[in-house]
C-alpha cells in the first residue's frame, strides 16, 4: 500500500474529487465543485489546497455565504440527490451565515457538504479573531450551532481524523433514508498540517443510491389494504423525484386509476395536464385534490414527510386509512401510517404486481375527473388579467408559465408566491417545478436559480422572487453573471411582506410593520440589478411584462424584469385550513 505526503486541506479535497456516481450509465464526479468565500479560517490551508485542485475540483465565489450555501442546495435537489456541491467559509460569522442554509438543506433532506473554519485545535491563539469563547467549555466553538441543522457533524482536531470523518459523511450525503447536511468543522491550524495518508484513500469510488425493496408482510399488508380501497389518493412527495420514481408513478396509476395530489415537494412528478393528476395538495392546494382527500378512504402518502401544508394541519383526510411508502422509517409511519419503507420506486413496482389486475372504481375515477376538469377551468380563470390597476401574482405567474420555453425550469421559495404556484403552475416535468416551501426561506430565490442552471445549463431557469426576498439576497445576480449562468428573474413587488400582511389580516390583527408606507422611499430594482452586471427592465403592466418576456428568454445574461403587483390579492379559490395562532380576546 503506497502513502502520499499532503496537508489535511489537499488530503479531503483529493477524497472529494474522487467520489463519483454513475448517472445514465455514465460515471461522473459527485461533486460539481466547492463554493469557497476565503478569510481567516481557511485561506491559508483550503485556499491553496484548492488552487491546486484546478478543474479537477473546480471552485466557485460567490458573495454571501448563505447564498452559496443555497446555491449547492438547488444544484443537489435538481440533480434528485444524485450530485451535491461542497462549500467552505472562513471561521466566524463567515461559518454561521450558513447555518440557515444548513436548516434548509436538513428539513428538505437533502445533500450539501459545509466546511467551515475553525478556531485553533492547538488553543496557542486562543482567543483568535471572531473566536466565540464559552465560558464554562472550551470546545464549543461557532460552529457547534451547526450541530441541531446537521445529519453529520465533525470537529477535526488531527489530520488523520478524516480517514474516517470523510467516508461517514459520505454515507450520510448518498443515504436516502438519512440524507441531509453534512458539516465538517476544520480548525484553520489542522488545514495546513502534514501527514501520510494511504494512496487508497484516494483511489475512485462509484457511489450508488441505494434503493430498498419493501418488507414481504408491509407490503402484503399494504396491498390489501389498498385493494379494498373504494376512494383511494396517492399523494406525491419529493421522494418520488429522488427516487427518479416518475414514469414508475405513471404506469402505476394508469394502471390501477388512483387519482394523484402533489405535495410542493412532489410536483412535476405526473404532468400538470395527466388525466390521474388532480394538482396540489393542502392548504396551497387545488379544490380537486382537497375535495378528493377529504372523501378518500385510503390514502398512499408516497416520499413525503406529510407537514401541516399537505395535510392542512392534520385536517384534511380525517376519514381515510393512511399507507406511508417512504424510504425513511421516520415519515413513513406519521400521523398513524401503516409503514411501507421502501424506496418510492420499488415500492410502487411491487404494489403494482401485488395488486395483480385491480383498479380503482370507475365512479370514483370519474368524481376525481371531473373535478380535476372543473379546477383546469379555474386555474384559466384566475391567471387570466382582470384589467385591475395591479396584477395579481396569480396573473404575473400565469403569464410567465405561458411563456416558458420547453424544459424550463421555474425556481421560486417563500411569501406569498409558492402558494400561487402550486396551485396554478403547470409543470411539465419532474426537473420544471423548483420551489423550497420545506424552510420556506426567504433569499433562497436567486442563488437557488443559479444552483439550478449551474446543475442544468441547458436549460432556461426563470426565478420568480418578490421584493422582500430580492431585498434580503440578491448578491448571487452578480456571481450568475461572473459565471455566465444566465437567469430570467421576474420581480414582484408589492411594496413589503404582501403574504404575511394578508396572513395578519386574516387572523384579526391589525396592519402592522409589513407594507411600507407611502412615504418610504421607492427602491429602483431595475437599477440596482443593473448595477449588479444584469439586463434589466421596469414593465408598467402585465402588457408590458408579456412583451418583455421573449427578449429576457432570449438575452444571454442574466436578465430581470420588475412589475408592480397588489398586496392584497390572493387566490381564494382551492387551499384549506392552516393551524394558525390567534390572539386571545
Amino acid at each position: 500500500m503506497g502513502i502520499q505526503r499532503l496537508t489535511a486541506a489537499e488530503a479531503m479535497l483529493r477524497f472529494l474529487a474522487a467520489q463519483w456516481i454513475e448517472i445514465d450509465g455514465r460515471p461522473v464526479p459527485i461533486f460539481g465543485g466547492v463554493w469557497a468565500i476565503f478569510g481567516h479560517g481557511n485561506v491559508a490551508g483550503l485556499g491553496p489546497a484548492l488552487q491546486a485542485m484546478g478543474p479537477a475540483l473546480p471552485t466557485f465565489r460567490a458573495h454571501n455565504e448563505q447564498a452559496m450555501a443555497h446555491a449547492a442546495i438547488a444544484f443537489a435537489k435538481t440533480h434528485a440527490r444524485r450530485r451535491m456541491m461542497a462549500c467552505t467559509t472562513s471561521i466566524g460569522p463567515g461559518a454561521t451565515n450558513m447555518v440557515t442554509a444548513a436548516a434548509l438543506a436538513h428539513v428538505n433532506r437533502l445533500p450539501v457538504l459545509l466546511v467551515p473554519g475553525d478556531v485553533f485545535a492547538s488553543r496557542r491563539a486562543d482567543p483568535v479573531l471572531q473566536q466565540v469563547e464559552h465560558f464554562g467549555d472550551p470546545n464549543i466553538t461557532a460552529n457547534d450551532c451547526f450541530r441541531p441543522v446537521a445529519r453529520y457533524f465533525d470537529r477535526i482536531l488531527r489530520p488523520e481524523q478524516l480517514l474516517t470523518a470523510l467516508p461517514a459523511a459520505m454515507r450520510v450525503l448518498t443515504d436516502p433514508a438519512d440524507c441531509g447536511p453534512a458539516v465538517i468543522a476544520f480548525p484553520q491550524d489542522v488545514q495546513p498540517e502534514s501527514a501520510d495518508w494511504p494512496s487508497q484513500f484516494f483511489d475512485r469510488r462509484i457511489h450508488r443510491i441505494r434503493a430498498p425493496e419493501p418488507d414481504a408482510e408491509e407490503l402484503r399488508e399494504a396491498a390489501a389494504i389498498l385493494a379494498a380501497a373504494k376512494r383511494p389518493l396517492i399523494i406525491a412527495g419529493g421522494g418520488v423525484k429522488y427516487a427518479l420514481g416518475e414514469s414508475t408513478l405513471n404506469d402505476f396509476v394508469s394502471r390501477h386509476g388512483i387519482p394523484v395530489a402533489e405535495t410542493q415537494a412532489g410536483k412535476g412528478s405526473l404532468p400538470w395536464d395527466h388525466p390521474r393528476n388532480a394538482g396540489a395538495i393542502g392548504v396551497t392546494g387545488s379544490e380537486a385534490a382537497n375535495t378528493l382527500a377529504r372523501t378518500a378512504d385510503v390514502i398512499l402518502a408516497v416520499g413525503t414527510r406529510l407537514q401541516d401544508f399537505t395535510t392542512a394541519s392534520q385536517t384534511l383526510f380525517p376519514k381515510a386509512r393512511l399507507l406511508g411508502l417512504n424510504v425513511n422509517a421516520f415519515d413513513a409511519q406519521k400521523l398513524g401510517a401503516r409503514s411501507l419503507v421502501a424506496d418510492a420506486k420499488r415500492g410502487l413496482v411491487a404494489l403494482t404486481a401485488a395488486l395483480a389486475g385491480w383498479a380503482a372504481p370507475q365512479a370514483w375515477l370519474a368524481k376525481a375527473g371531473n373535478a380535476t376538469a372543473r379546477w383546469h377551468r379555474t386555474v384559466d380563470r384566475v391567471t387570466t388579467p382582470r384589467n385591475a390597476p395591479l396584477p395579481s401574482d396569480a396573473e404575473v405567474l400565469g403569464m410567465v408559465n405561458r411563456a416558458m420555453p420547453p424544459g424550463g425550469i421555474v425556481v421560486c421559495a417563500a411569501g406569498g408566491l409558492p402558494g400561487e404556484l402550486h396551485k396554478l403552475w403547470r409543470a411539465t416535468d419532474a426537473t420544471s417545478y423548483h420551489v423550497e416551501y420545506g424552510y420556506s426561506c426567504m433569499g433562497y430565490e436567486i442563488a437557488g436559480g443559479l444552483g439550478a442552471k449551474l446543475a442544468m445549463p441547458g436549460r432556461e431557469v426563470v426565478v420568480l422572487v418578490g421584493d422582500g426576498s430580492y431585498l434580503m439576497m440578491n448578491s448571487e445576480i452578480a456571481t450568475s453573471v461572473a459565471l455566465d449562468a444566465k437567469l430570467t428573474i421576474i420581480v414582484l413587488d408589492n411594496r413589503g411582506f404582501g403574504c404575511i400582511a394578508r396572513l395578519q389580516s386574516g387572523i384579526g390583527g391589525a396592519p402592522f410593520n409589513n407594507l411600507l408606507p407611502e412615504t418610504a422611499p421607492r427602491v429602483d430594482f431595475a437599477a440596482h440589478a443593473r448595477s449588479l452586471g444584469a439586463i434589466a427592465t421596469k414593465v408598467d403592466s402585465l402588457a408590458g411584462l408579456e412583451a418583455a418576456l421573449p427578449q429576457a428568454l432570449a438575452d444571454i445574461r442574466t436578465s430581470v424584469l420588475v412589475i408592480d403587483t397588489d398586496p392584497a390579492f390572493a387566490t381564494a379559490e382551492g387551499g384549506a385550513w392552516w393551524d394558525v395562532p390567534k390572539a386571545a380576546s
